[in-house]
């Protein structure tokens, strides 16, 4: 019975945390996420298209405003570049950018 007691609060947090990670992206792989914007340099192809940190692509003005269009621009991206990701790996970049930018639940 002890070691039920031990495990709650560890098991508590996990809960918590999944309901902080939207329906839409339940089950992305957010480490994938990551290796994906880092080994295609999406952040240097923000930075040539609106310059400074590249920061300024995040929330412009009405355009991605939803988790579904979120999803969608990463598709863009990955139609336009032809980057080929299969689409759980578009989910796992869109996953990263709602946790790191826009915080859509």
């Amino acid at each position: 019975m002890k070691h039920l007691l031990l495990a709650f609060p560890g098991w508590l947090v996990t809960a918590a945390l999944a309901q902080d990670v939207p329906a839409l992206y339940q089950g992305a792989d957010l480490k994938l996420g990551e290796k994906l914007i880092a080994e295609n340099q999406c952040d240097a192809c923000h930075i040539r298209n609106v310059g400074g940190d590249g920061n300024a692509i995040y929330r412009p003005a009405g355009r991605v405003n939803s988790l579904g269009l979120l999803r969608g621009q990463v598709e863009a991206c990955n139609t336009t570049l032809n980057l080929a990701f299969f689409p759980e790996e578009v989910n796992s970049v869109a996953a990263v950018l709602n946790r790191d930018h826009y915080r859509f639940k």
